[in-house]
């Protein structure tokens, strides 16, 4: 399936610098609203991070669920957005190219855009919202997934954050 992979999500070089990522819809390791859900709305949460110091070209954006049955599954790809770019509005149209040169990839469900957490009956599930500082701009032709976005941006990672919120259904 689309967007599900066993791989890991791209780590920084042991010595990048970290940074904060925050949303002012939930705290991290805090509950997502439902209207950020499938049960919901389905929209994007507004999410914001402090610039990076140093020669940060771009950030890119992965949401994921690490505790899928089977497999990570990617709920939401933006790449290309600019280093004078330190926060993403709530509600993000589902659309491959955004104002800014910002781009959307295919999720998990084979869309472009925002897929909200959507896990089936049972425990909270994580959803991590984890922010890459470039010292690129993803140069991918048509739309990425996953696996080519994190393979545009192997060896090009400076720093990152993350937000991770959860959802839960109840059986």
């Amino acid at each position: 399936m689309a967007g599900c992979t066993g791989q890991q999500t791209a780590k920084p070089p042991a010595d990048a610098a970290t940074f904060p990522v925050s949303s002012t819809a939930f705290d991290d390791g805090g509950m997502i609203p439902r209207e950020y859900t499938c049960d919901g709305s389905d929209r994007s949460p507004p999410l914001a991070w402090d610039s990076v110091p140093g020669e940060a070209v771009s950030y890119a954006l992965i949401v994921e669920d690490p505790d899928a049955p089977f497999v990570t599954f990617s709920h939401w790809i933006v790449y290309g957005i600019p280093h004078r770019t330190l926060a993403l509005e709530e509600g993000i149209p589902a659309q491959a190219e955004l104002p800014g040169g910002i781009r959307q990839g295919t999720n998990g469900f084979g869309r472009i855009g925002y897929g909200g957490p959507c896990p089936p009956a049972g425990a909270p599930h994580r959803y991590v919202f984890r922010v890459y500082a470039l010292d690129i701009m993803p140069d991918i032709d048509g739309t990425a997934d996953r696996e080519r976005l994190l393979a545009a941006m192997e060896g090009h990672i400076l720093a990152a954050g993350e937000l991770t919120g959860l959802y839960g259904r109840n059986a």
